[in-house]
Formats: C-alpha cells, structure tokens, sequence
C-alpha cells in the first residue's frame, strides 16, 4: 500500500514536470519550426498515426459514387493538371518548382492507390500544417469527385496518355488563372478548331447586330 502510496504521489508530479519543460521548450522558441528541419522520428510517428486513423474515421461513412463515368474523369483530368501537379506530380512529371520545399512531401499519385473515400476527404477537408488546401471551401462536390475519380485512373498512366485526356478536358470557369488550366484550355480550343474549321468563325460572329 506504501508503495502504490508514493507511485500515486509519484506519477503526477513527473507528469506536471514534463508538462513544464515542454512549456518552457515551446515558449523560449527552442523548436524549429522551418519546413527544412525534419521533426524528430517519434514526433513524425505520432502525427502519421494521428493523420492516418483520423482521416480513416471520418471517411469510413463516405459512399463513393460511380466514378468510371468518363465525362466525370474528364472533368478531373483538367481539374488535377491546374490544382494539384505541382504538389502531385503527374506522368512525365519529376519535379516542380514548389515541391522540394514542401514538408512532409506530398505523395505522387501516379505512383500509388488510394482508398477513394480517403481521396476525397482529404481533397475536400485538407490537412493540418501539411500544405494540402481545404479545396471543398471552393469547390463542390461533384468537381471534387471527379478529382477523385481521375486520380483513381492515375496509376500506371503514361505521360502521352496523361497529356491526351488533359487536352480533353472540358474547360472550365473555376480553373481560370490556375496553372495548367490555360495549356488544358488551349488544347481543347484547338481540337475543336482542326474539328470544325470551317463554322468556327461563324459561330464566333453570332449575337453580333
């Protein structure tokens, strides 16, 4: 009974200790908080463990729709080369101008699979202090399904098969200003001018009185 005595007496007083001097550590600005200074491998251990079972609760709920519809994919295609290629990569894509000062580095998703319901919570909700945005704050869902639906595709994708479904994208108002959105936007223009050359500038003079 002594010894539970002194273990009870024990245990919070180092518990109160450890909390102070992680105070202090954190107060005094003793942590390096820059992007190129890695965490310790048991902090890292413990935000994967955290972010993993995390996300995997508030996905577990989330029903997936048909994501093989092709105008859905489509849609996707052009949404992923202006919103996440600097981040993610794409096929024929080995670097970027941002990703090497990113910390954690972000997966390439040409390279793995992953669980669609994830995919989307992650695209919709974002990560903490990781650099991956909160993109539903500015897009629906549907846009960010069909994200998810071409990242579903991604694996395996060679860079002139990525380049051609990127070329038939539908262009779109939300991608406007965005990296690779005006290259997709282009490429499509000119289909649909070797398409159809010869109404093009006729439809271009309609409305005109």
């Amino acid at each position: 009974m002594k010894k539970l005595g002194q273990a009870a007496v024990l245990l919070p007083t180092i518990a109160i200790a450890v909390l102070v001097i992680m105070s202090i550590y954190i107060y005094a600005g003793w942590y390096d908080i820059g992007a190129d200074r890695p965490h310790w491998r048991i902090t890292t251990s413990v935000i994967e463990m955290l972010r993993t079972r995390s996300i995997e609760r508030r996905a577990a709920e989330i029903k997936v729709p048909d994501l093989t519809n092709q105008q859905l994919i489509l849609k996707g295609a052009g949404q992923y080369a202006a919103m996440c290629t600097q981040c993610h990569l794409a096929p024929g894509k080995s670097d970027s101008e941002i990703r090497p000062g990113l910390y954690p580095q972000p997966p390439e998703l040409s390279k793995i699979r992953v669980d669609p319901r994830i995919a989307f919570w992650v695209t919709k909700h974002g990560v903490k202090m990781s650099g991956m945005p909160a993109w539903g704050r500015g897009h629906d869902d549907a846009t960010l399904w069909s994200i998810v639906a071409f990242v579903n595709k991604l694996p395996g994708m060679t860079p002139e098969q990525y380049k051609d479904i990127v070329s038939r994208a539908p262009p779109d108002e939300e991608m406007e200003g965005m990296e690779g959105a005006k290259a997709s936007s282009d490429a499509s223009a000119g289909r649909k001018k070797s398409e159809t050359p010869a109404t093009a500038p006729m439809n271009g003079m309609q409305g005109m009185r």
